[in-house]
This record gives structure tokens, C-alpha cells and sequence, in this order.
């Protein structure tokens, strides 16, 4: 096909390109629970000799919200997503959900009380790239209907975990026991966001959720990341990309040099603001707010 870029709009040229038409995202007004995930004074020197150390974080996210932070990459976006993981560890009241400090605990324990995670290397970190679909199902999942009392995997479970999410995700692979190294980008993508959407978590937070996948699979993700906050999660939406953050977030904040600025209510924000956030400025936006 062919058409004239300013005469068509994103929607209409991804259509084009998947060769099929797809929904946008559609937002539902809810009400905001209670705070579910707190993070005060948050500091880490990065490991990485190209990373960037966190200073002072401070930001809330309450049922129902998804929190958007933007930033360009290396602004320590790997750092924070690390801290809420539990793969770095924190001083215990750094971190808190549902006022439980849980800065010390594991990643493990961090999941057995609701917390989930996606990082944005999925090939190695948020995969294991020799294990195969059913094997990477399994080694985030630490349910009941997975491991029994006894420390039993119960196979038969998790391959229909695996196959409920090849197939609400539209995951593009020949088998389930296909290794996670076989699968192109995209696909990977939309295995790993929707192994750890269906698992229903309380608090989410993802580091690029829509990179390398097509339009239609970016809506579809974008819409699950909507409809699980719906369900009354709160969710942290780490992007590079403004307009996907616009697109389904609540509140935004930046995060710049290790830094992150304050949240704001999205819908208040125009293009200037988020310049200036970016440029790691709030004071217009205070006295604006003021007025």
C-alpha cells in the first residue's frame, strides 16, 4: 500500500503494515484506591560503569493508577526497575507495599506477595534464552496451582499457563517447548509481558512493555496494562516513548541524571511540560499549578 504521511495518521499506517485493522487503547474513568506502592528517599550507586546511580526517588502509586515515567535511556531506568524487582537490595522501609517495608526482601518474596516485574532486556534477563516457553512460564510462577506444598512442579499446570499465554498474547511460535532464543523480538516481548499480566499482580512495573512489537500487539499490550489496573493493581510504566505514556497513564513523572521529578496528573501536561520535566525543571509547572 501506499499513502501520503501527512494525510494519514499512525493508526491508519500501522494498519497498513500488520495488514489488519486494530482497536486504540480504550480508558475507563475509575476511581483511585488506596496507596499501594510507596518508595521514599531511594538512593543506589549503579554497578554498571555505564549505568547511573539513583538519588533521592520519592513517588506513590495507588490502586488503580498507572504511573508513567519517561526519560531518555540511561537515565537510570535499569536502576529503578532493579530496586522494585528486588534484584538490588534496599534499606527494608525504603520500599513499601501496603506499608509492608520490603526493601531487603528477594525477588522471590517479592512475588509470593503480589509484585511482578519486566525488565527491558528480555532475551537473558527477563528470559532465560536456552529454556523453553514452559520452563520460562515456570520460573516466575510460584502459585499453588503450579508448586504444591510439598515442592512439587505440577507440568501439566504450567504447560496450560504457557499455552493461555501464547494464546492471549498471540505469541508467534511453532511449540510450547520451542526455547525462548528461537522466538523473534517481538514475540519474546509479548510472551514475557503476558506471563506476568496473567499472573493478576498487585503492583507491575515494566521498563518498555511495547519495544520491537507492532502496532496491533502494542495496542493489545497497552490495553492489558489498562485492564489490569482496572482490576484494581498499581502499575509503573517506565518508557522512552511519550505518546504510549500518554496513551494509558494516570500520573507522569521524569526521570533524568538518577533524578525523578514529581508526578503530575497527565491530563494537565502539554508537550512544554514535559520539555521542561525533561530538562529536570518543575518550578513552572509549581507556580502554574499555584495559579
Amino acid at each position: 500500500g501506499s499513502c501520503i504521511p501527512r494525510d494519514t495518521s499512525a493508526k491508519q499506517i500501522g494498519e497498513m503494515m500488520v495488514g489488519k485493522s486494530f482497536s486504540s487503547p480504550s480508558r475507563k474513568t475509575r476511581a483511585f484506591g488506596e496507596e499501594l506502592l510507596k518508595v521514599s528517599n531511594l538512593s543506589i550507586r549503579t554497578k554498571d560503569f555505564f549505568g547511573t546511580s539513583l538519588s533521592n526517588i520519592n513517588f506513590s502509586v495507588r490502586v488503580g493508577e498507572i504511573l508513567g515515567i519517561g526519560g531518555v535511556a540511561g537515565n537510570g531506568q535499569d536502576e529503578l526497575l532493579s530496586a522494585l524487582s528486588g534484584e538490588e537490595k534496599t534499606s527494608p522501609s525504603t520500599i513499601k507495599i501496603f506499608n509492608q517495608p520490603i526493601g531487603k526482601l528477594a525477588p522471590d518474596e517479592r512475588r509470593a506477595i503480589g509484585m511482578r516485574a519486566a525488565p527491558e532486556e528480555r532475551l537473558g534477563h527477563a528470559a532465560a534464552p536456552a529454556m523453553t516457553l514452559i520452563e520460562n512460564t515456570l520460573i516466575t510462577s510460584h502459585s499453588e496451582d503450579v508448586i504444591d506444598q510439598w515442592g512439587i512442579i505440577k507440568f501439566d499446570n504450567v504447560k496450560e499457563k504457557t499455552r493461555n499465554i501464547v494464546s492471549e498474547f498471540d505469541v508467534r511460535t511453532p511449540t510450547l517447548d520451542n526455547a525462548a532464543a528461537s522466538l523473534s523480538g517481538g514475540n519474546l516481548q509479548k510472551f514475557v509481558i503476558g506471563r506476568e499480566i496473567l499472573q493478576r499482580p498487585r503492583v507491575f512495573v515494566v521498563n518498555q512493555p511495547t519495544w520491537g512489537v507492532d502496532a496491533a500487539a502494542a495496542a493489545f499490550i497497552r490495553q492489558s496494562i489498562l485492564n489490569l489496573a482496572s482490576n484494581d493493581s498499581a502499575v509503573v510504566v517506565i518508557s522512552q516513548d511519550l505518546d504510549e505514556l500518554f496513551e494509558i497513564c494516570d500520573t507522569f513523572s521524569v526521570l533524568t541524571n538518577g533524578r525523578m521529578s514529581k508526578s503530575h496528573d497527565i491530563r494537565s501536561l502539554s508537550s512544554e511540560d514535559v520539555g521542561l520535566l525533561m530538562g529536570g525543571s518543575d518550578l513552572d509547572l509549581k507556580n502554574r499549578d499555584k495559579a
